[in-house]
């Protein structure tokens, strides 16, 4: 036992799970694992090195190895419609590092959602990889809509050429044109990716229309929406399956972990079941519902609507405190959020006027619109009262005594 053999390290993954418990997690990112991914991903599995895919490995010992590889991948394809699953990656940004290493060369054009707009570090950041290695064109949403600006979006393309398209965002609260994607690819003979890694389970549910039949390869991380284990995942066409095997093994990773792919093939049967969709569908109703309630009591959304799990909420222009300065008031009384960048925000990175919030882990617990008015109505008052520590204080008890009325685990 842990907590005979390790009681320090024991004690605090126990506080953690208090935590988990007792907060109402509203990070869009995150999300609870089911009983059953906790079983795989921390089984005996993590004991077997498996270099290389399935019936190819440099090792010996791993036939049972392969029917769990193997069935992982049938089952994502199966969820997707895949041609193509690759589900080594061991997380998001190496499963991205692999498509651009594979498919492009150190300075090639690609068109990535500009950071500040609601894109991601490994889609051009200068510090990342793929602003280092390749010659990114940021594209950017219409500055009156807040929207995604497609006819822009081509002049670009047809202006620049670039090698590859990246259509994906961390922070964009509406949906994505796929089919215009790829025509704009086509007309400038563009690798088209999409990165659906905040919005693949609601793809999977068919909440949300799907992109691999449009897209040459398409990435994401298993968690988020997806409810499943931490870890990534590429699909992609027939045509570039080599390449992006390749890419993975021996191009960027070495020994697979076959825990974590037992663990995604449990959260792929999860998704295939019925209820996998009534969940997806209520992530949405929930996320509306929040936004329709924040909005009721004067917070601005970005774009004014969300059509997935998540919104960008303006703090600033309603309480007259930062981003930074919300997300610590709203961790005081239980309700994880993120400070966020946004278009065109006045503010600094590191503390902008807004904030992200998302409703899968809140959704997964069981919560729904009542819930979301209620969470609410507490995030006003915690903003308004973001200095008073004894309202701040008993907010913290409404929040652990709604908490409490949806256990993670039961």
């Amino acid at each position: 036992m842990l907590s005979h053999n390790d009681p320090i390290l024991a004690s605090m993954i126990q506080r953690e799970a208090e935590r988990q418990d007792h907060e109402i997690e509203l990070i869009a990112s995150e999300n609870y694992v089911s009983l059953d991914v906790l079983e795989a991903n921390g089984s005996i599995l993590t004991n077997k090195y498996a270099e290389w895919y399935p019936e190819r490995r440099y090792y010996g010992g791993c036939k049972i190895i392969d029917e769990v590889e193997s069935l992982a991948i049938s089952r994502a394809k199966e969820l997707f419609g895949a041609e193509h699953v690759n589900v080594q990656p061991l997380s998001w940004s190496p499963a991205n590092m692999a498509v651009y290493m594979w498919l492009l060369t150190p300075g090639d054009k690609v068109l990535g959602f500009s950071l500040d707009q609601g894109g991601h570090l490994s889609h051009g950041h200068p510090m990342n990889f793929s602003g280092i290695l390749y010659d990114i064109i940021p594209y950017f949403l219409n500055k009156e809509t807040e929207e995604m600006d497609m006819d822009e979006l081509e002049k670009l393309a047809l202006e620049t050429q670039p090698k590859m398209i990246i259509a994906w965002f961390s922070a964009y609260s509406r949906n994505l044109d796929w089919k215009r994607f790829r025509e704009i690819a086509d007309a400038c003979g563009a690798i088209l990716m999409a990165d659906i890694a905040h919005i693949a389970g609601l793809i999977a549910a068919g909440i949300i229309e799907n992109p691999v039949p449009y897209c040459d390869v398409v990435t994401t991380t298993t968690h988020k929406t997806l409810r499943w284990p931490r870890g990534g995942m590429i699909m992609c066409k027939k045509e570039f399956a080599k390449a992006i095997d390749r890419a993975v093994f021996p191009g960027i990773q070495w020994g697979p972990h076959e825990n974590l792919i037992a663990a995604k093939a449990v959260a792929f049967g999860e998704a295939l079941k019925p209820d996998f969709k009534v969940y997806q569908t209520q992530v949405v109703k929930n996320a509306q519902m929040l936004a329709t309630s924040l909005q009721d009591l004067w917070y601005k959304i970005v774009s004014g609507w969300t059509d997935n799990h998540l919104m960008l909420v303006d703090v600033f222009a309603s309480t007259g405190i930062t981003g930074k300065q919300a997300e610590k008031a709203l961790e005081h009384v239980g309700l994880s959020v993120n400070k966020n960048m946004v278009p065109y925000d006045v503010r600094k990175p590191l503390d902008p006027s807004w904030i992200r919030i998302g409703t899968p882990a809140a959704t997964t617990r069981g919560m729904k619109e009542t819930e979301m008015k209620e969470i609410a109505r507490i995030f006003a008052l915690a903003l308004k009262n973001h200095e008073n520590e004894l309202i701040l204080n008993w907010l913290n008890q409404e929040v652990k005594k709604l908490s409490m009325s949806f256990p993670i685990y039961t």
